[in-house]
C-alpha cells in the first residue's frame, strides 16, 4: 500500500515533493510546446534555439529525477475526487503532458469528463484520432469502476463512433457502471461535442485480486508493501 493515499495509480513522487503548481505549469508548458510543434510554420532558426532551450531543460531535470520503476498499486482507504485517481495518467492526467488532461468529477454515480483535445490528437482532419478516444474510453470507464468501488482490469472495449469528434472544442464524456456478472463489470460511455453524440463505448472489466496486482508489481521490480 502506497504511503500517498491521494495517489491511486503508485506514479506520485516522493513525499517531499508531492504533484503541485510547479509540476503543473512544467506539464502545461510540455502540452502548448507539443500542440506547436505539431503545426509546421517555425523557421529552421527557431526550431534550433528552441531544440537548445528543450535540451537545456532536460538536462535541469535528469539530475534529480528519480530512476523509473512500474507503479506501485494503490489501494485507497480514504474518500478521494475522481480527478486524483489517475494523476499521472497518458489519457487523462493533470500531471502528464501526454494528456489533453480530462477534468473529471462524479456526479450522481456517473464520472463526468470535460477535456479539449489540439492539434497533437488529429486523425482526420479537423478531428480527434479515433485511438485516442478509445484509450480516453478505456481510462475513464476505469475511473468509474473505481469510483463504483469495483477497479477491475480491462477485458474488452468496444466503441461506436457515431459522428467526427472536433479538436479544439470542449468535449463531455460521461462513465457509469451498468451491471456487475460475477467478476465481470460492464461499464458504458459516451463523448459529447456539445448536444452532438460523438462516441459510445461498452467495457468488460475484471476483477482481479489486490495480490496479484501486488504480485505482479514485484515482478517487474517495484517496490511493494501490501
Amino acid at each position: 500500500m502506497t504511503d500517498q493515499p491521494n495517489i491511486v495509480d503508485g506514479h506520485g513522487p516522493d513525499a517531499a515533493f508531492p504533484p503541485g503548481p510547479a509540476l503543473a505549469r512544467l506539464v502545461d508548458a510540455l502540452r502548448r510546446a507539443t500542440d506547436l510543434v505539431v503545426r509546421p510554420g517555425a523557421p529552421p532558426a527557431v526550431l534550433d534555439e528552441a531544440a537548445r532551450a528543450v535540451e537545456a531543460t532536460v538536462g535541469l531535470l535528469e539530475g534529480p529525477t528519480r530512476r523509473w520503476h512500474a507503479s506501485t498499486p494503490a489501494f485507497p482507504d480514504v474518500p478521494i475526487g475522481a480527478a486524483d485517481f489517475f494523476p499521472f495518467s497518458p489519457m487523462i492526467g493533470e500531471y502528464s503532458p501526454l494528456a489533453p488532461p480530462v477534468r473529471c468529477t462524479l456526479e450522481d454515480g456517473e464520472i463526468v469528463g470535460e477535456a479539449m483535445l489540439h492539434a497533437a490528437y488529429e486523425g482526420p482532419p479537423g478531428c480527434v484520432h479515433g485511438g485516442i478516444i478509445a484509450g480516453l474510453f478505456d481510462e475513464l470507464l476505469g475511473v468509474a469502476n473505481i469510483a463504483a468501488g469495483v477497479g477491475a482490469m480491462t477485458g474488452t472495449l468496444t466503441v461506436v463512433y457515431r459522428s467526427p469528434t472536433p479538436l479544439y472544442t470542449e468535449l463531455r464524456l460521461e462513465g457509469r457502471v451498468h451491471e456487475m456478472d460475477g467478476r465481470k463489470v460492464h461499464t458504458r460511455g459516451t463523448l459529447h461535442a456539445g448536444d452532438r453524440l460523438c462516441a459510445e463505448a461498452e467495457g468488460i472489466f475484471i476483477l482481479v485480486p489486490h495480490e496479484r496486482f501486488f504480485a505482479h508489481t514485484a515482478e517487474h521490480g517495484a517496490p511493494v508493501t501490501p
